[in-house]
């Protein structure tokens, strides 16, 4: 599932002190910029004109690892990719929450089972554990992008809250995305069932350009989870759209 990009070794590319867009942000620019051309190229295309003059640009950045928006802002993502997670100040953070009539606990066991976060997150194609901490993502990112990474899990309080952050390389590569994340599940104030709250940080991968189109196109991370969350509701509290999920928690 993973798609290999090779970038051009140019020597231009490599030494030009015009490189300021970081490695993970050219490949993330090359998958938004071909997406974005194939969807100005589709017949019925809302945003032909839009897509393609976006995607070329996107391209463009991607080949030459040069952004002007950033050059002007003074910003270089070239010199800032040996962190782990998400630095503090930067990247983008989501936040979702929602009532679920069910007891905190069972909610817990159901999310600590990492393997069926693809069952609650439409975005997530896969979660593989690797260990007790460590695990294996695989997901679908803005336009389509399929992006892998590991994380570890950095706080496990049974019944409370879990959160983890993305480790800087996987099988030796950088991450393609650095992202940090945490579920909260606090009992109602009422003292029926569980205030869940999901807060998302990340670096989006080619950049805040492609973050924006992508909301601008309906497919931002924000609505997706707020989605994702209402689904997860439904699901726990009817079983209306239950699917593995719900008994893969309790094997």
């Amino acid at each position: 599932m993973n798609r290999q990009i090779s970038l051009p070794s140019s020597s231009c590319c490599a030494t030009d002190d015009r490189h300021n867009v970081g490695r993970k942000e050219q490949i993330g620019s090359l998958l938004a910029g071909g997406g974005l051309i194939a969807y100005g190229l589709m017949p019925k295309s809302k945003f032909r004109l839009l897509s393609l003059i976006a995607g070329a640009s996107l391209i463009y950045r991607g080949v030459s690892g040069h952004c002007e928006v950033y050059q002007r802002l003074g910003v270089d993502t070239a010199q800032d990719e040996k962190r782990p997670g998400v630095a503090s100040g930067q990247g983008r953070k989501i936040i979702s929450s929602v009532h679920i009539n069910r007891d905190r606990r069972d909610l817990y066991d159901l999310w600590r089972n990492l393997s069926n976060l693809p069952n609650v997150m439409r975005h997530l194609q896969s979660v593989t554990p690797l260990d007790d901490q460590r695990s294996r993502w695989v997901a679908l990112g803005p336009l389509d992008q399929i992006l892998e990474w590991e994380a570890e899990i950095i706080t496990d309080r049974a019944g409370e809250v879990i959160a983890w952050q993305s480790l800087t390389t996987i099988d030796g590569r950088r991450a393609e995305v650095d992202n940090a994340g945490s579920v909260h599940f606090n009992e109602s104030a009422t003292g029926e069932g569980t205030e869940l709250r999901v807060a998302i940080k990340y670096d989006p991968p080619g950049g805040w350009a492609v973050a924006k189109l992508a909301n601008a196109l309906g497919r931002g991370l924000q609505q997706e989870l707020d989605e994702d969350l209402r689904r997860f509701k439904q699901m726990m509290e009817t079983g209306e759209t239950a699917t593995s999920a719900i008994n893969g928690a309790y094997r």
